[in-house]
C-alpha cells in the first residue's frame, strides 16, 4: 500500500508533480516571520525528547487535545514526556481534516523518515526512536534548520529586548542568517492594565525617564536605532484592527500623561493615542527602509480562567470581527500622502476580510517597488489547505499573484518548516490544475518561474535583510 506521505502528496496531476519537483521542491526557505527562540538558535540547543521538541509550546496541538477530552495534565501539566506524546499519538487519528493531521505526518516523514501513520499502537516505538535521534548532533536547532534548507530566519522581539542572542549570532555568523522584527504592541496598547509597568521597563532599557509623550517617542526611536544596528529590517504589529482617530499633538500628550499618572482614559482616547503613535512609527520605518507588518483580527485571551492559569499564547484565541476597512485605508493613505508609506504586509485572520485585503493593497501599490504593499499568506487559523487556497484565488482574481512574497511559518516550533512544502505543493497543484483545464498555457518553464518567484525569489528581493 502506498505511503500516506508520498512524492505526489497533494499533487493531483502530472503537471502539478512536474511543477513541484522541478521548480519548487529544492528552493531554499526565507522564513520572514516566526516566533522561534533566538536563544535556542544561538546556543544550538539540543532537545531532550520529541515531546520537548514537537509538542511543547504548540498551542495548535494543545487546542486539539483539549477538544478531544484530554486532561491538561497530559498537555501542559506534570505528565512525563512519554505520557504527553502517547496522548497526542492516541488522538492523532481523530484529527483527520484538521491541518494538524497533514502537518504532523509531514514532520515525522521529513525529519525522522517515519512514514507509518501515528497512533496509540506505535506511540512507544516512535517516541523511543525519534527521541534517540533527537539527542544526536543532527537534531540540534541549527541542524534542523539546515536540513530544511532555511536561508533566513526572522524572529520577533519586543523593544525592551536587548537582543543578546542576535548579537552573538552577528558576532559568530553561521550558514543561516538570523534577524529580528521589532514588535512594539505593548507600547501601543495604552488601555492595558499593565501599561505603566511596561513603560517603566522601556524606560529602564532606554536609560531615560518616560513621563511625557515626547519621552515615549524618543525612547522608541532609540530602540528602533538599536534594533537597526543589530540587523533588524522589519517591524510587526499584532492588533485587533488598525485604529484611525486623529487628534492634536496636545490631546495625545494629555492622554499619555493621564495614563502615566494612573488616571483613566476612554476608548476614544486610546484610539487617538494609538493612531498618533502608529503613524509616527510608520514614518520611522519608512526612514529606516524597513518592511512593516500588521497581523489583524485575532480575538485573544477569551478564556480568562485558563488565561490566569497558563498565561497568553496557550490556545485561548479565536477569530474576531472588527471594523478594519475604513481605518486601514486612512492609515495607509495618511502615510502615502507624504510619500512615507514603507513596504507593508497585511495579514487578516477573518476570512470575511479576504476581498478587502486583496483590493486594499492595490490602492497603495504606486509602481515604485514590485508588490510594495502585500497581502500576506493565510495566517494562523487560515494557514491550511482551504484558507491558503482561498487567499491565493482571491489574490489572483483581485491582485497580481506573481508579485506575492509567499509563505512563512509564524511558528514557535523548529519542526514547522514542512509547512513551506505544504504551501509549495498546494500552489503547484492549483497552477497545475489550471493548466490541465486549459485555463493557463501549458508553458511549464514560464509557470515554473512564477512558482519559483512566489516560493523564494520574490521574498529574497523584497526584504532588505542586511546579509
Amino acid at each position: 500500500m502506498r505511503k500516506f506521505i508520498h512524492e505526489a502528496f497533494l499533487l493531483e496531476s502530472r503537471v502539478a508533480e512536474e511543477l513541484y519537483h522541478e521548480y519548487a521542491e529544492s528552493l531554499p526557505i526565507i522564513d520572514y516571520h516566526c516566533h522561534l527562540s533566538p536563544e535556542a538558535i544561538a546556543t544550538d540547543k539540543q532537545f531532550d525528547s520529541i515531546t520537548d521538541l514537537w509538542l511543547a509550546g504548540d498551542h495548535y496541538k494543545w487546542r486539539a487535545l483539549r477538544t478531544l477530552g484530554v486532561a491538561e495534565h497530559y498537555i501542559t501539566g506534570d505528565a512525563s514526556d512519554f505520557e504527553k506524546f502517547e496522548k497526542f499519538a492516541e488522538h492523532t487519528p481523530l484529527m483527520i481534516r484538521n491541518p494538524l493531521y497533514h502537518w504532523s505526518h509531514l514532520e515525522l516523514a521529513r525529519y525522522f523518515n517515519e512514514y507509518e501513520l501515528l497512533s496509540g499502537s506505535n506511540a512507544k516505538r516512535i517516541y523511543e526512536e525519534t527521541t534517540s535521534l533527537i539527542k544526536t548532533p543532527e537534531f540540534s536547532t541549527r541542524s534542523l534548520l539546515t536540513q530544511m534548507k532555511v536561508e533566513i530566519v526572522c524572529t520577533t522581539e519586543d523593544p525592551t529586548d536587548d537582543l543578546p542572542f542576535h548579537d552573538h549570532m552577528l558576532a559568530h555568523p553561521f550558514s543561516i542568517y538570523v534577524s529580528t522584527a521589532f514588535r512594539p504592541d505593548k507600547a501601543i496598547l495604552i488601555e492595558n492594565e499593565t501599561y505603566n509597568d511596561y513603560i517603566d521597563q522601556l524606560a529602564e532599557v532606554s536609560a531615560m525617564e518616560i513621563q511625557t509623550y515626547d519621552d515615549l517617542l524618543e525612547a522608541l526611536g532609540n530602540r528602533i536605532d538599536f534594533f537597526h544596528s543589530k540587523g533588524c529590517r522589519l517591524s510587526d504589529h499584532g492588533l485587533n484592527y488598525l485604529p484611525y482617530t486623529p487628534a492634536s499633538a496636545a490631546e495625545v500628550s494629555k492622554i499619555f500623561k493621564t495614563r502615566r499618572s494612573g488616571g483613566a482614559i476612554t476608548p476614544e482616547d486610546a484610539e487617538k493615542f494609538q493612531t498618533a503613535l502608529l503613524l509616527t512609527l510608520g514614518q520611522s520605518y519608512h526612514k529606516k527602509g524597513w518592511v512593516q507588518q500588521f497581523h489583524l483580527g485575532a480575538m485573544r485571551n477569551n478564556n480568562t480562567r485558563m488565561l490566569s492559569t497558563l498565561g497568553p499564547d496557550t490556545g485561548w484565541d479565536s477569530i474576531g470581527t472588527y471594523p478594519i476597512t475604513a481605518s486601514l485605508s486612512q492609515y495607509l493613505n495618511t502615510l502615502d500622502s507624504t510619500d512615507q508609506l514603507t513596504k507593508t504586509i497585511l495579514y487578516n485572520l477573518n476570512p470575511a476580510d479576504n476581498a478587502v485585503m486583496a483590493t486594499m493593497i492595490g490602492n497603495f501599490n504606486d509602481g515604485s517597488v514590485k508588490g510594495k504593499v502585500q497581502w500576506g499568506s493565510g495566517w494562523w487559523f487560515l494557514d491550511q489547505l482551504d484558507g491558503m487556497t482561498e487567499q491565493i484565488n482571491t489574490l489572483s482574481n483581485m491582485g497580481i499573484l506573481s508579485s506575492f512574497v509567499g509563505m512563512l511559518t509564524d511558528s514557535r516550533s523548529f519542526l514547522s518548516y514542512p509547512r513551506h512544502e505544504y504551501f509549495r505543493r498546494l500552489i503547484c497543484n492549483l497552477i497545475g490544475n489550471d493548466i490541465v483545464k486549459g485555463h493557463l498555457p501549458h508553458d511549464l518553464p514560464w509557470m515554473g518561474k512564477i512558482i519559483s518567484d512566489i516560493c523564494y525569489y520574490n521574498a529574497k528581493n523584497y526584504f532588505p535583510f542586511k546579509l
